[in-house]
């Protein structure tokens, strides 16, 4: 009956513990299944060797009070016949009987307890595949949608950091637009500058071209006149 010490743990085990514990709850119940359908298999075929020991001994038990109530009758017939030695060997015979009665039942009782333990093992490793089955496929679905959900945080963490590198070219851009909107404005004031002096020196220029033209009209007209 070592195997009732050996699967005691699994008559109290917690699954929930168990896959709480595991780094990989998917593979964990898989592994899981595969272990208690191992043992079950197992326990299958040590319930079927308790229930036999269990049958046995019920049987030599019922055979023992047959043999028991046959030699009661024996004795009483003999009684009646009035053959008293010959009753006397039947209740004798009975009494030996009776006394191998006491140790066929204790050794009936120990097998029917072993046999119940063993089919409550049975029915309670049938139960725990039947309720890991069912919630194989939810804990699957629920994994796999925490891998996705893990993905898309470390999408969403690129994301976030590629809009910081968009956020770091805009002012670059604005910095460059700045720049340029000033080094227009300062051609523009320097081709304004040059302009002011260039008419500047237009007014003189027409001055030195005029005053020549001037000086010769009116030593023309004081030659005409006679007063040179």
């Amino acid at each position: 009956m070592g195997i009732l010490t050996r699967f005691k743990d699994i008559m109290s085990a917690n699954i929930n513990a168990l896959l709480d514990k595991a780094e990989d709850p998917e593979k964990m119940i898989d592994q899981y299944l595969r272990n208690i359908e191992s043992d079950l298999g197992k326990v299958k075929s040590e319930t079927a060797a308790v229930m036999a020991e269990e049958t046995r001994c019920k049987r030599q038990l019922d055979e023992c009070n047959a043999e028991i109530d046959k030699f009661q009758k024996y004795a009483e017939k003999a009684v009646m016949a009035g053959n008293d030695n010959d009753a006397r060997q039947f209740l004798a015979k009975k009494a030996q009987l009776e006394q191998q009665r006491t140790s066929l039942q204790q050794a009936y009782d120990i097998a029917a307890a072993n046999a119940a333990k063993m089919k409550q093992m049975h029915d309670k490793l049938c139960k725990d595949i039947a309720d890991l089955n069912a919630r194989k496929d939810s804990i699957k679905a629920k994994m796999a949608a925490a891998k996705t959900q893990e993905k898309l945080n470390k999408l969403g963490a690129s994301v976030e950091g590629a809009m910081g590198s968009m956020s770091a070219f805009d002012r670059m851009e604005a910095k460059a637009d700045q720049m340029l909107d000033k080094a227009n404005a300062m051609a523009e004031l320097n081709a304004g500058d040059k302009d002011d002096v260039e008419d500047l020196a237009a007014k003189y220029d027409s001055v030195e071209t005029e005053a020549p033209a001037v000086d010769d009209a009116l030593a023309a007209l004081k030659a005409q006149m006679g007063m040179q």
